[in-house]
């Protein structure tokens, strides 16, 4: 398989299918015409632009890898009500490719392992999950079967922010992103550290926006634990939101073999560093490819 010039592994389109679906139903999370209702959240204008396949298409020119917007929700419905729209999710994206590829999702309870082995056997690169199902070590063995079956399938593992409580009327609208979201991922880092690895030793994971720069703790780690933190060839860090410091300070951490781009678009661009030419290939070509296949192009 060759490697294509570049990989985003973090953007996010709905489907027709999935749009649909949110409009039929009549609670949140739900969409009345483009008007997004979550719960305990004020009405948002979603842009259509922003979930056109072919406009979306005409301004990449590598590979792309969606993922369902976990913040809605979804994966934590009731599961009566989260398999119609994971459905919808699934069907829609497939009938997107070849022009784009995506990750699974499954329920928080009762996942269903049948459907989730058949779409990573037809094509899905792995399983994305929320970091709020992995808040702790505990998470884990709620997790046990899914990320065993991923492991077996020897795909990969995205981590990617959650649902958050309902801001109060004195948080800014930026204040989920910037605090919660970090927060959340810190947490799944930690967790996956504490307990993930030694139960799942091949499986490949990696933690959107640069783990809330979970990496950049280790030194904390060491102080208070009085071991350090060894670098893990499986477990990727990838960069939506985060520059010239970010990166520069999860490459002090990790390495450049872990990090990964992701765009985070409709909602974020990738920005470029001042690392070199070597290390921009390595973001956005080998190391993407790895988590992916697993394997070196």
């Amino acid at each position: 398989m060759t490697a294509p010039r570049t990989i985003d592994i973090h953007q996010h389109l709905w489907p027709v299918d999935l749009i649909e679906a949110l409009r039929r139903r009549s609670v949140p999370p739900r969409l009345d015409g483009w008007t997004l209702y979550l719960p305990g959240e004020p009405a948002y204008q979603v842009d259509p632009a922003d979930h056109d396949p072919l406009g979306r298409r005409a301004t990449e020119s590598g590979r792309v890898v969606l993922g369902l917007s976990s913040p809605l929700g979804i994966e934590d419905l009731p599961p009566e009500q989260a398999a119609p729209l994971l459905a919808a999710w699934h069907d829609g994206v497939a009938r997107l490719r070849p022009d784009f590829d995506a990750w699974a999702s499954v329920a928080g309870r009762d996942p269903d392992l049948t459907a989730l082995r058949q779409q990573l056997a037809q094509g899905f690169v792995g399983l994305q999950i929320p970091a709020t199902a992995l808040a702790g070590p505990a998470d884990l063995e709620r997790l046990g079967e899914v990320l065993a079956l991923v492991q077996a399938a020897d795909r990969p593992v995205f981590v990617h922010p959650g649902p958050v409580p309902a801001a109060g009327a004195d948080r800014p609208a930026w204040w989920a992103a910037v605090v919660d979201y970090p927060t959340q991922l810190q947490a799944a880092w930690w967790a996956w550290f504490a307990a993930g690895r030694s139960q799942f030793p091949s499986l490949r994971v990696c933690f959107a926006a640069g783990a809330g720069l979970a990496p950049v703790h280790h030194e904390r780690f060491q102080a208070r634990a009085g071991r350090t933190v060894t670098v893990d060839p499986h477990t990727f860090v990838e960069t939506s939101s985060y520059s010239r410091q970010g990166v520069d300070a999860l490459t002090r951490a990790v390495g450049v073999d872990p990090i990964v781009v992701g765009s985070d678009r409709p909602y974020g661009t990738p920005h470029r560093t001042d690392l070199g030419e070597a290390a921009r290939i390595a973001f956005t070509q080998t190391n993407p490819y790895r988590l992916l296949t697993g394997e070196r192009p």
